[in-house]
C-alpha cells in the first residue's frame, strides 16, 4: 500500500495515521488525524505517539519512495507462510529488503523503465492459475482461502506484480553486459570441495502426441453467432466493445482490460489475428470473426504507432462435449497399442498424427523454456502436471494411457506421452551439466554486480528512517546518514 500525494519529510520519529482516503481499506473511525508536524523551528517537542493509535507509519524513505509499516508486517507474515528463516533480526532484515527494493524502483523511474498492462495482467493470471491448479482445479477454494472473489485477487496482486517486474527489469538491464567464459567457470570450481558443487535434480526427457477433439459445426456456429451479436451491439451504440470484452471475453490475460492489447509488434501476434487487426483503420469499426489456435476473435483498433498496434479483442472458445474427447482417447489409445507392438516409431506418428505444432516438427520432444533457454530436460516441477504425474513412474520407453489436459493455448486435448529418458540427480560435471555449472558462476557474478551497484546507490540517494532503526546491524552500510 502507498502513500498518496507527496512524501512528508518531518522530523524523525513522526507517525503518519492514515485516513480511509489515504488507501486503507474499510470504515476508519471519524477524526482521525495526522501525528506528522512540521517542526521547522526544532523548538517543539513532540508527544510521544501512542502505537496502538498508528493505524500506519511511514518508517523509512528511500529517494521519493515511502516504506510503511504495513508492508514490513505484510512481507513478514508471508515469509512466516513459505517458511523464510531471516538470518538476522527480522525487523531490521525486512525492511532493508524492501528499501534495497526501493533503490531498484527510484533507478527504474529515472531511467523509463516501464512494464505494459498486459504483462502484468499475465503475471497476476499465472499467478492465480497456479493456485488453482494446487486446488484440483477448484476456483471457489482458491476464493475460501484467501476469503476474496478471483476478482478481487486480480485487483490486489496488481500493483504488486507491476512492482515485482520493474525491479526484474531494472535488475536485468544492471547485469545485461556481465558474462562468465568457460576459462572463468572452471577456475571457479576446480578448488572446491564436492559437497560445494551444485546438486542437479532428476531430469527427464519427455515426448508426446496430443489430438484436439472434435468441435461440432453446430458448436462452431454457437460462438460466431455470439460474437456477431456482440458486435450489433456495439455498432448499434447499445454498449461499448470494452464493456462486453470485459464480461464476455475468454482471454484471462486482457478481459479486466476491456480486452485491450497494449502497443504490439505483428510479430508477436498470432498470425491471422494480426493480418486482420494490422488491416483496420477505422476505430469506429469492428473486425470480421478471426479465428486463431487460440479460439475465434473480433478486434477493435484503438491506435497504430509505427510497426505496433494497439487494439481491443474478444475471445470465445467453443465448447467440446463429453463424446468428442471420449473419441479422440480411443483414437490415441489405437494408436499406443501400434506403437507399442513397433507397427511404427513415436517420432514418426508425433511428426504426422499429432496435433501439438509446438512438438510435431520435433519428433514430439517437448521443449523446456523455464530457465530462459532452450532445452530437452525437464525437472518434474517444470512440466504440466498432467504430463508429469503420467510419466512419473514410468521406466523409459514406456509409453502412457491416454490422459486429458489444457495444452498452452488453454484448449482441452488428449495425450499421450512416451518418457524418452531420465537422469537421475547427480553432482554437476563440466562435461555433462555446464551450462548448470555456468549459471552457477554467472549469478554470483551478477550479484556481485548489483550489490556494488546498492553500496554505490547508497552514497547519493536520499534515506531517512525512524530512529527506532538506527541501532539495526544492516547488511548494506550507508543507510544512515
Amino acid at each position: 500500500m502507498k502513500l498518496s500525494g507527496k512524501i512528508f519529510t518531518a522530523v524523525a520519529a513522526s507517525a503518519i495515521l492514515l485516513s480511509a482516503s489515504a488507501g486503507l481499506r474499510g470504515n476508519m473511525p471519524a477524526g482521525l488525524q495526522t501525528a506528522a508536524s512540521d517542526s521547522a523551528s526544532q523548538q517543539k517537542v513532540e508527544a510521544p505517539v501512542n502505537e496502538a493509535s498508528v493505524i500506519d507509519e511511514v518508517i523509512w524513505v528511500v529517494g521519493d519512495e515511502p516504506i510503511l509499516k504495513s508492508e514490513v508486517e505484510n512481507m513478514r507474515m508471508q515469509a512466516e507462510a513459505d517458511g523464510v528463516r531471516w538470518s538476522g533480526d527480522p525487523d531490521c532484515s525486512i525492511p532493508e529488503q524492501i528499501a534495497v527494493q526501493k533503490l531498484f524502483m527510484h533507478q527504474a523511474a529515472i531511467d523509463s523503465i516501464e512494464v505494459s498492462e498486459s504483462e502484468i495482467t499475465q503475471s497476476v493470471e499465472q499467478q492465480i492459475n497456479w493456485w488453482i491448479q494446487n486446488t484440483g482445479g477448484n476456483r471457489e477454494k482458491v476464493e475460501e482461502y484467501f476469503n476474496k472473489s478471483i476478482t478481487q485477487l486480480r485487483i490486489d496482486l496488481h500493483d504488486d506484480f507491476r512492482d515485482r517486474q520493474v525491479i526484474e527489469k531494472m535488475r536485468n538491464k544492471l547485469v545485461e553486459d556481465i558474462n562468465v567464459s568457460p576459462a572463468d567457470v572452471r577456475n571457479y570450481f576446480k578448488d572446491l570441495p564436492e559437497d560445494s558443487i551444485p546438486f542437479v535434480p532428476t531430469e527427464v526427457e519427455v515426448q508426446i502426441i496430443t489430438r484436439q477433439p472434435r468441435i461440432t459445426p453446430e458448436e462452431v456456429n454457437r460462438v460466431k453467432d455470439q460474437l456477431r451479436e456482440y458486435t450489433d451491439r456495439v455498432t448499434s451504440g447499445e454498449t461499448s466493445f470494452a464493456t462486453l470484452a470485459r464480461l464476455y471475453s475468454e482471454d484471462p490475460g486482457t478481459a479486466r482490460q476491456g480486452g485491450e492489447l497494449d502497443y504490439t509488434g505483428r510479430g508477436l501476434l498470432d498470425p491471422a489475428f494480426a493480418n486482420v487487426a494490422f488491416n483496420l483503420t477505422d476505430p469506429k469499426k469492428i473486425s470480421k470473426i478471426v479465428e486463431t489456435e487460440f479460439g475465434f476473435h473480433i478486434i477493435q483498433l484503438i491506435d497504430k504507432r509505427g510497426d505496433k498496434i494497439k487494439c481491443r479483442h474478444i475471445l470465445l472458445k467453443p465448447r467440446v462435449s463429453e463424446e468428442a474427447v471420449e473419441q479422440a482417447k480411443q483414437k490415441l489409445d489405437s494408436l499406443a497399442n501400434d506403437l507399442r507392438e513397433g507397427k511404427f516409431t513415436f517420432e514418426e506418428a508425433a511428426s504426422y498424427v499429432s496435433d501439438d505444432k509446438d512438438t510435431r516438427s520435433n519428433h514430439g520432444v517437448m521443449t523446456n523454456t523455464s530457465d530462459q533457454q532452450l532445452t530437452s530436460r525437464f525437472r518434474m516441477q517444470d512440466l504440466p502436471t498432467e504430463i508429469a504425474r503420467a510419466v512419473d513412474t514410468m521406466k523409459v520407453g514406456e509409453i502412457s494411457a491416454p490422459f486429458q489436459m489444457v495444452n498452452s493455448k488453454g484448449k482441452e486435448v488428449c495425450v499421450i506421452a512416451k518418457l524418452k529418458n531420465r537422469v537421475e540427480g547427480h553432482r554437476a560435471t563440466i562435461t555433462e551439466d555446464f551450462q548448470v555449472m555456468k549459471n552457477v558462476v554467472l549469478a554470483k557474478r551478477r550479484e556481485e554486480h548489483l550489490r556494488d551497484w546498492v553500496k554505490n546507490k547508497l552514497k547519493e540517494i536520499y534515506v531517512r528512517m525512524n530512529d527506532r532503526y538506527k541501532d539495526c546491524k544492516f547488511e548494506y552500510q550507508g543507510w544512515v546518514k
